[in-house]
This record gives structure tokens, C-alpha cells and sequence, in this order.
């Protein structure tokens, strides 16, 4: 893990919907710290705040108090313009959905993002990263479920984020294909530098990360740094 600046300063963050007459609290006071290219595995049962963190940390929703900060920007706030350009230049989003437009093929599902990029890699560039330079022309029905989801991911990383941000990306794999994206976004995460956060269900998944951040009822209720990161392949399911 890199040990240079913090990317995240995040202070006493809340969340709360209102569902009907209810307040749901998402989140509960969350403060952590991130580092740029730190790999974090997020863990914790349904409705304990992981995706509701997630969602803040890209810009995709706004905590209700508490600060969050991106390289001592607060997020907070930004407008919703601004935080339109935070997404598009520093954050990259692989979730458990593929989301490939189906009459697209591969490159051409890569190139929607490098289109709106400032500095993005070639479409063919990103998809050789995740092992796919050979499928580049196929449409997503001719692809398998890992070769889409790493699809997905070349077209998270074509536009060089600082972070990326997933949301169960091997949720809908099998263990064999699952490791083989787990592999892929390990790869990202050393070579590029890039700053990755993994929420997933799977605890084993935990063994891959720098640190581990158990979520509970919206916060955080365990902080664990692993002493040596195990590649995927060596992971027990």
C-alpha cells in the first residue's frame, strides 16, 4: 500500500431517509480516514451502511451532516454540477450489475466514458488491462458474466480515476470467474496506484485488502489492517 497523502478525510458523517413517517438512519457517525492507493474491503450485513458510504464517497448521494473531504475539497459542499465533475474525473463505479449497453460491443461500451474524459486511456488499452484485448469486438451476449463485468471495470478505469468504487463485483459470479475479477481490480490497484474499495458479503474477500472496515447498524464498528495481503488466488472460499 502506498503511504502518501490522504485521498478521504471523513468526520462524524450521518445519513437519514425518510421512508414514509420514519427516519431511517443509514449512517451514525462515521469517521475514517483513507489513503490513496490503500485497497479497503468494506464488509457488514445487509443495511449497515456499506453501499449508503459508497454512494458518498462518489458523489452519487450527500451525507445529511459530518464532512466528507477529496483531496481537502468537502464534498458537502459542492453543487450538484460540481459534484457531476467530481464523479466524471476521480471516481470509477463497478457494481454487481453489469450495466453494458447491449448493442455496444466491448470497446465501444469503454469508449462512452473515455468520450467525456480529460486524459483517458485508449478503449483498447483499458480492455487489454483486464485480459480482454481479444474480445473487444464482441457484443455483451457473446461475452461471459466475468468477461462483462470486467468489461465494466476497463470502462471504470479508461478515464484514470483516482478511486474506484465497487459494489459487489463478484456478486453475481461463481468463485472461479469472481477470483479472476478480483484479480483484475488487485492488478489496478498496484500498477495504476488507484485507491479501490470493495464492499462484498464474502469475509474471505477481507484477506486481499490493506484494511478491512466492518460496518454495523451505520458505523463502524472494526478497523483491521492485515499484516500481509493474500492475492486472490489464494483466498479460501
Amino acid at each position: 500500500m502506498s503511504q502518501s497523502q490522504i485521498i478521504y478525510d471523513i468526520e462524524n458523517l450521518t445519513k437519514q431517509y425518510q421512508a414514509g413517517e420514519t427516519v431511517v438512519d443509514a449512517l451514525r457517525g462515521v469517521t475514517l480516514q483513507i489513503r490513496a492507493g490503500e485497497l479497503l474491503v468494506l464488509l457488514g450485513p445487509s443495511g449497515s451502511g456499506k453501499s449508503t458510504f459508497l454512494n458518498i464517497l462518489g458523489g452519487l448521494d450527500t451525507p445529511t451532516s459530518g464532512q466528507i473531504f477529496f483531496q481537502e475539497q468537502a464534498l458537502g459542499q459542492m453543487t450538484e454540477g460540481q459534484l457531476t465533475q467530481y464523479r466524471r474525473h476521480h471516481i470509477g463505479f463497478v457494481f454487481q450489475a453489469y450495466n453494458l449497453v447491449p448493442s455496444l460491443t466491448a470497446e465501444e461500451n469503454v469508449a462512452l466514458v473515455t468520450d467525456i474524459a480529460d486524459a483517458p486511456m485508449e478503449p483498447a488499452t483499458a480492455l487489454e488491462v483486464v485480459g480482454l484485448a481479444k474480445r473487444r469486438h464482441h457484443f455483451p451476449a457473446q461475452l461471459s458474466g466475468g468477461e462483462q463485468q470486467r468489461v465494466a471495470i476497463a470502462r471504470a478505469i479508461a478515464k484514470n480515476p483516482a478511486v474506484l468504487l465497487c459494489d459487489e463485483p463478484t456478486g453475481a459470479l461463481d468463485q472461479k470467474t469472481g477470483v479472476v475479477v478480483l484479480e483484475v481490480l488487485e492488478q489496478i490497484n498496484r500498477e495504476f496506484n488507484t485507491t479501490v474499495a470493495i464492499i462484498t458479503h464474502n469475509a474471505a474477500i477481507a484477506h486481499m485488502a490493506d484494511r478491512v472496515i466492518g460496518f454495523i447498524d451505520g458505523r463502524v464498528g472494526r478497523e483491521e489492517r492485515n499484516a500481509q495481503r493474500l492475492s486472490p488466488a489464494e483466498i479460501k472460499w
